[in-house]
């Protein structure tokens, strides 16, 4: 019968649409097929990710749904099948992290081609090995292409990706877009010729109606500061290619995460495009960005280099949006020396690509980091706020009975399924030479369509159900958290240094509001609003008992 048949699911990848290793998606699950029904095992699921590579399993949707279905013993598998160990994964840990989940619910793997079965002794030492040449192969595979394309930047050939604003792609060739390259040719030189830097560049381009034109990579109308210096930056225009500005590098600390690093030393060679500027504007332009960038690292970098405790915290109260902290240098009242003033300042004060925010007031950082530490200080000194906290925290969590939902569900899901396949059963055995088949195979389809529906709704309240599990188990640790944070504040927030000030209050505090004009007591702090779950009361603190100026505080629903 078929339900002694053991039951396995099967997982296919290919890195693109195109068959890899001279198996496409189809080639895979052929083969998987006739090992299953050699062996009388019953297919209860199949998860198919196309075009994912195999490098880490967090880009690979339904893998980690496999998984998630194994750990909720949806169909009760014994198995996963795979056509070889590399369709599974080529990190060696994700492999065999993955491996150890399946096996922890009593499931192991079959690689098909390998002969590999991790339930016999020998299966997982293989497993390991095999793994490990895969991810080996993976890093010699990327350091071919990277190779080809270092050999394509040796030739002068644009070695992949979009062309640079300025110029199109025409077979693979950079050719000059004219009605780009004028831009460009206009950046460089009022960059060489006139004492205009990157942001007044771009609000001269903006003032003069010159906008860019959209393309697929960027859609804005207006040139940013930001792009101005990359074109600038970009060797391209001066007709040459480059290779190795950026490098992929791994964060440390993580297993699969990279991010971009910008290399001072890379490769450049003769192109076989058209320059859009001269080489002596091009070199002009180059020492004056070096120069400018010594500026840049003399007046902001340094051991001494300022940490805003509250950009990104405050909110701007005309455009309500971020406000950063900056510096400038102002002269004494007595005229003798200049010192550094710091303040918050609404990020769209200075009109760039577009934003315009009337809301131009310096406000001085230390006047504002000291209120709302004051605050904070005065907030878990509140009884109304302990009292709020501590009845939160003393709520018991209780999953009881939303895991009753939860069985519930699946036992349904499970008897939904089997009747689905029991009516593929009864359509796939239809006499076609019954004078009622027609009429039949309707009838079972219908049938089937519906089971579909019901397959769906059972799908999607499981899925609510254990979100709201998770929310139910995270609720009270989270508020619990925060709140032992808060009344260890007064104690430990004076002696922290500036980073780790800031770091504990972007995780207290979703955001900051201030007035539009200096109140009589000379406050600007009108309101916080704490990241603190569940509760919903405002209460109102003083900041000056003399005047009774209140600041709002509200904490956050969640």
């Amino acid at each position: 019968m078929a339900n002694n048949k053991v039951k396995v699911y099967i997982y296919t990848r290919v890195s693109t649409s195109m068959q890899v290793d001279g198996y496409s998606l189809d080639a895979q699950k052929g083969r998987i097929y006739q090992y299953a029904n050699a062996f009388n095992y019953l297919i209860a699921g199949e998860y198919e990710d196309a075009g994912k590579s195999g490098k880490n399993i967090g880009g690979r949707p339904e893998f980690s749904k496999m998984l998630e279905d194994i750990e909720t013993n949806k169909d009760g598998v014994s198995y996963v099948l795979v056509f070889k160990l590399s369709r599974f994964g080529r990190n060696a840990a994700d492999v065999l992290s993955s491996l150890q989940r399946m096996q922890d619910y009593n499931v192991n793997l079959i690689c098909v081609e390998d002969g590999i079965d991790s339930s016999k002794d020998a299966g997982k030492l293989m497993i390991s090995v095999l793994s490990a040449v895969s991810e080996i192969e993976r890093e010699n595979i990327l350091v071919q292409t990277m190779e080809g394309r270092k050999q394509k930047a040796r030739e002068g050939k644009w070695n992949g990706g979009f062309a640079p604003y300025g110029y199109k792609l025409v077979n693979g060739k950079l050719e000059v877009e004219e009605t780009e390259a004028e831009a460009v040719r206009i950046i460089f030189n009022k960059y060489v010729n006139t004492s205009m830097g990157a942001n007044g560049i771009a609000k001269y381009l903006e003032q003069n109606g010159i906008k860019k034109i959209e393309r697929q990579n960027g859609n804005s109308p207006l040139f940013s500061a930001h792009l101005v210096r990359q074109i600038l930056a970009n060797p391209v225009y001066v007709g040459k290619i480059a290779y190795g500005r950026r490098s992929n590098q791994k964060v440390t600390g993580t297993r699969d995460k990279f991010h971009i690093v910008k290399q001072n030393d890379y490769m450049v060679f003769d192109g076989i495009h058209t320059a859009i500027v001269d080489l002596d504007t091009w070199e002009q332009a180059q020492d004056k960005l070096i120069e400018q960038a010594k500026l840049y690292e003399h007046v902001n970098k340094g051991k001494d280099e300022k940490i805003h405790l509250l950009s990104g915290l405050l909110r701007c109260p005309i455009c309500n949006s971020g406000m950063y902290g900056n510096k400038s240098v102002k002269r004494k009242k007595d005229g003798s020396h200049y010192k550094d003033y710091y303040y918050y300042g609404c990020k769209h004060r200075i009109p760039v690509r577009g934003n315009k925010c009337t809301f131009n007031k310096q406000l001085a950082e230390d006047t504002l980091d000291d209120a709302v530490a004051e605050i904070i200080s005065k907030l878990i000194s509140n009884p109304k706020f302990a009292k709020i906290m501590q009845e939160k925290i003393n709520i018991k969590t209780d999953t009881a009975e939303v895991e009753k939902e939860i069985a519930v569900l699946q036992k349904q899901l499970g008897q939904y399924i089997g009747t689905k396949r029991s009516l593929e059963n009864q359509i796939d055995t239809l006499d076609y030479d019954d004078k009622h088949y027609d009429r039949k195979l309707s009838d079972l389809q219908d049938r089937l369509d519906k089971q579909y529906d019901k397959i769906d709704d059972i799908e999607t309240s499981l899925k609510d159900c254990k979100s709201r599990k998770k929310s139910i188990e995270a609720e009270i640790l989270t508020s619990q958290n925060i709140y032992n944070t808060l009344i260890c504040f007064n104690k430990l927030y004076g002696i922290m240094e500036d980073y780790d000030k800031r770091d504990l209050l972007t995780t207290l505090i979703k955001e900051i509001n201030v007035f539009e004009k200096e109140q009589t007591n000379g406050q600007w702090l009108k309101s916080i609003v704490f990241k603190l779950p569940i509760i919903s009361d405002s209460m109102e603190i003083s900041l000056d008992n003399d005047t009774h100026v209140e600041c709002v505080v509200r904490l956050e629903r969640r």
